[in-house]
Formats: structure tokens, C-alpha cells, sequence
């Protein structure tokens, strides 16, 4: 089963779920503020994804802003950014799917027909 993780106050993560509701897909909910990803989880995630690793940085929210990461994140290695992003789920981009081959971050509906 797929894992969707997400913050339900998020307008996105709303419009996504809605998108998995319509279309008839199972998935397991998980809110990303109470049980924020291990380092453990977020490292397989990424390699999985295939994505740069700042994409799985929650650009827009109050805490990269508050750390000032726009800045530091170049300097950072790979560990490091995993060790931070294991910090606090709100760093986190969401929604993430999660299915045994693929990982999606963020809702971009042509993105998510692939989980269907």
C-alpha cells in the first residue's frame, strides 16, 4: 500500500488526498508534524526518488525561513541536510507518496497518474 504523507492543514496535501480519494487509491496516512520522518526513512526516500536532495526541502515554510537555509543549504552535505531534514517534518516538502518503487514530493497531478 502506499504511504501519503502529509500536514492536513495544507491546502496542497487537501487537493492531493481529494486527487487519491477520486481515483480510487489505497493509501496509508501519515501527518507529517506527529510523526515526522527518521533520517533512516528520508535517506531511502531520496535515494529512491531520484531527486537533488533540496527538493525535499519545504522552501516556503516558516522554519527554512527562520533557519535561513536559502543560504547554508549550498554549503551543507548530503548527511547534514538529511540530519536536519530528520529535525523537524515541517522542513519537509509535502505531500510525499511513497510506493515500492517510486517516491513523489510535492502534488503535480501528471506526476502522481504514475501511482495509479
Amino acid at each position: 500500500m502506499l504511504k501519503f504523507i502529509c500536514y492536513p492543514k495544507c491546502t496542497t496535501c487537501q487537493k492531493a488526498q481529494k486527487w487519491l480519494d477520486a481515483h480510487g487509491i489505497r493509501y496509508e496516512l501519515r501527518d507529517i508534524k506527529t510523526e515526522q520522518p527518521t533520517l533512516s526513512e528520508l535517506t531511502e526516500w531520496y535515494k529512491k526518488s531520484g531527486l537533488p536532495l533540496k527538493k525535499f526541502f519545504n522552501t516556503s515554510g516558516l522554519v527554512y525561513k527562520s533557519l535561513a537555509l536559502k543560504d547554508k543549504l549550498p554549503e551543507m552535505s548530503e548527511a547534514e541536510m538529511l540530519a536536519l531534514l530528520a529535525t523537524d517534518g515541517m522542513l519537509v516538502k509535502r505531500p510525499l507518496l511513497i510506493g515500492e518503487d517510486f517516491v513523489l514530493v510535492g502534488f503535480k497531478e501528471a506526476q502522481w497518474e504514475l501511482a495509479k
